[in-house]
């Protein structure tokens, strides 16, 4: 895709009409999901997810409106099942460690996935640059899940656990703690282990999070 191209549209609706087939938007998505893994956004055609899927070209346009809409799907898909909503329920019997290090453990699982790897290699492209792509990226990821957490933090500074003044920016420093080295060099290819393993990377992540905004005993 070149730099310069002419923006995407937003994904076109689909209409009234036939009420949507599950099953097919799933096979779609799941579809799409291996060929924007293995070919990039350039690489992926509407024609080729619906070869893939089984389906007719006129179903996925149905689905989706465009390849935009489609990617913002998967990206959005990919996040909810790893990382649903569900898993920022209040839960006010875990303590306050156990449930960082819970959403700590998902998150990691969910961003070092080879799909995702490979959807932050083709964010980082200079075919991306100047792209609504990255945009529809942060809004279908990222950007729900950082909400999501923030608005635990808001529920666990209620109970008097943590005191942080600026909950997004508290939000946005947990997740980018527990990328650290361990992801970069995912991301990278590098050869050779980082220091230490993935769980001792995610465990003095929270800690330092924790020095940072949680309130301490004394301070009650």
């Amino acid at each position: 895709m070149p730099a310069n191209r002419t923006p995407a549209s937003p994904p076109k609706p689909t209409g009234p009409g036939r009420p949507k087939d599950p099953a097919k938007r799933a096979a779609i998505l799941e579809a799409a999901k291996r060929i924007f893994t293995q070919q990039g956004f350039d690489g992926t055609s509407m024609d080729k997810v619906a070869t893939e899927a089984g389906v007719s070209k006129l179903t996925v346009y149905s689905h989706f409106g465009d390849k935009e809409g489609l990617f913002s799907a998967v990206v959005r898909a990919h996040c909810e099942q790893q990382m649903p909503s569900s898993m920022f329920e209040k839960r006010p019997d875990m303590p306050l460690r156990e449930r960082l290090m819970e959403i700590a453990q998902a998150f990691y699982t969910m961003i070092s996935s080879p799909e995702a790897v490979a959807g932050h290699r083709m964010m980082c492209s200079p075919q991306m640059a100047e792209t609504p792509m990255i945009q529809l990226f942060w809004e279908s990821g990222p950007m729900r899940v950082q909400g999501d957490f923030a608005h635990l933090l808001e529920r666990r500074i209620e109970t008097g656990e943590l005191r942080i003044a600026d909950v997004e920016r508290a939000a946005s420093q947990f997740f980018t703690l527990l990328k650290g080295e361990h992801h970069a060099r995912l991301v990278f290819g590098c050869a050779g282990p980082p220091l230490g393993s993935v769980e001792e990377h995610l465990s003095a992540s929270v800690d330092m999070f924790l020095a940072a905004y949680a309130v301490r005993p004394h301070e009650c």
